[in-house]
């Protein structure tokens, strides 16, 4: 007899290890129930067993949520089991054990333990601060099992530790809901589905950009590199007029000159070596529609001239061609550098410059909208992680992790994150080894142990390195001028 004890209290604290374990381990209901029931029926060495909880909708006030080993047809009305039992305990919130059913005056008639020759019964509430939020079922029909008066503190201890586990289901699921409901919010709201966001910084783009869309203004998106800009800028054109119409980008760093030119604004043939026929440009291309000039601040002089030309009349000429065509285009366009300074340089025209910015977007830097990154992270989980489903979420140190990160390559780099981690994460949720963040970029504030010089330092070089060492953007950020910024670099260097 005390064997048997023993060998019950040794089952019950593995038992209990076990859902300590689960409550930090499975974050939603369905699995969550169904390892609750089968660690208590494993304990028990129950035979068949189901998970109650209490439910508006059901007539009897409580629902089947997860079962073993029992029909559908026993689980519909729950006569078929031991409805008096369940009843009871979800009336009163009182744990009921039997051992030796037939023997028992209070359910020994009753109709369903007698059909279905049930032997013993274990039906415990499963409560949280004091309210009863379902039950666990579990009987054997061949014999007692471990059915005794013995397995009641266990049975008490587990199923609160069951309870805190499925409160925490279900808040998680009720959280990760109201995520995805305020996503589709901001995106029906702004109608900008590739967008995300509820910050400040990025409420100011949406405004703005709601503001331009019926409008053929030209509008300039400053930001760092991996911002989004053309999401904005395709954003834009299709939830405005020109929607129908051909959206057409092209990157101005990507080409020399004689290319350039032509791709813009087409050739004639014969204009130069390799021109064997006629070609139109992008600008008539996109005629009627939008076209996306990105890194407009690497445009040569002779380029800024022709594309001012557009702007300010709508025409065009083909390389090697006399004939002006005109076009109607919408310019957006985009850089990461301060044309500002490039103005001053003399290497970016101030004519243009106000041609292009009649409308100015600022793009955040991903630093700069923490309490952005978890609707980020886990829209870009529901996009990669559609390939491999197992993938639920992520856990609190991860999401810790991330926001706090510097994130150089913003939300470029946030996006090839998730998706990284996706491939490599084993459980359920993405752990911070998963995101493998580079160690040397996280957040400068540890500066203990460091000299004054030695700090200002490592900022400035961990900011230049953020701004790929662009050294306009790099002094903005850190709010000193070019020439300071210039001979602190050579300071360090000497």
């Amino acid at each position: 007899m005390q064997e048997r004890s023993n060998t019950l209290a040794s089952d019950s604290l593995q038992a209990l290890s076990e859902i300590a374990f689960t409550v930090n381990s499975i974050q939603e209901i369905r699995p969550l129930l169904e390892k609750v029931l089968e660690i208590a029926m494993d304990t028990l060495a129950a035979e068949r067993g189901f998970v109650l909880l209490k439910s508006e909708s059901a007539p009897s006030g409580f629902e089947v949520k997860s079962s073993f080993n029992i029909s559908d047809e026993l689980l519909a009305d729950l006569t078929g089991i031991s409805n008096s039992v369940v009843t009871e305990v979800m009336a009163k919130g009182e744990p009921v054990i039997l051992f030796e059913t037939e023997r028992d005056p209070r359910y020994n008639t009753s109709e369903s333990i007698v059909l279905q020759s049930i032997q013993s019964i274990a039906c415990v509430p499963l409560s949280i601060k004091n309210q009863q939020i379902g039950a666990i079922y579990l009987d054997s029909l061949t014999k007692r099992s471990r059915f005794t008066n013995e397995s009641l503190p266990f049975l008490t201890a587990f199923t609160n530790q069951a309870a805190i586990a499925i409160e925490n289901a279900r808040l998680y699921e009720s959280l990760r809901a109201e995520n995805r409901r305020l996503r589709d919010e901001v995106q029906r709201m702004h109608r900008f589905e590739e967008l995300i966001g509820q910050s400040p910084s990025i409420r100011e783009v949406f405004d703005t950009m709601t503001q331009v869309l019926d409008t053929d203004a030209t509008v300039l998106i400053q930001g760092e590199s991996g911002t989004g800009k053309e999401l904005v800028a395709r954003a834009i054109h299709y939830n405005g007029p020109r929607k129908d119409q051909p959206f057409l980008a092209l990157f101005c760093g990507s080409l020399p000159d004689s290319l350039l030119e032509s791709e813009l604004f087409g050739h004639k043939r014969g204009a130069f070596t390799g021109a064997v026929t006629d070609k139109k440009g992008l600008f008539e291309a996109a005629d009627g529609g939008t076209f996306f000039l990105d890194e407009v601040g690497d445009l040569s002089p002779q380029i800024q001239a022709k594309l001012l030309r557009v702007l300010q009349e709508g025409e065009i000429k083909r390389v090697g061609e006399n004939h002006v065509r005109n076009v109607d285009v919408r310019i957006v366009s985009a850089t990461n550098k301060m044309l500002e300074e490039l103005i001053r340089e003399g290497s970016f025209r101030e004519d243009l410059y106000y041609r292009l910015n009649i409308i100015s977007i600022d793009m955040p830097a991903l630093r700069n909208r923490l309490s952005d990154i978890p609707l980020l992270a886990h829209h870009f989980l529901d996009k990669y992680s559609a390939k491999k489903p197992g993938i639920k979420g992520f856990s609190e140190q991860a999401l810790e992790e991330m926001r706090g990160y510097r994130w150089p390559g913003n939300v470029r780099e946030l996006e090839n994150t998730i998706e990284r981690s996706v491939i490599l994460a084993k459980g359920e949720l993405i752990e911070v080894g998963d995101l493998k963040l580079p160690q040397s970029l996280a957040p400068i504030g540890d500066q203990t142990g460091l000299t004054l010089r030695e700090a200002e330092q490592r900022l400035v070089e961990q900011t230049l390195k953020d701004n790929q060492d662009n050294i306009s953007q790099t002094a903005k950020q850190l709010g000193v001028s070019r020439r300071w910024l210039h001979y602190k670099l050579k300071e360090w260097q000497a």
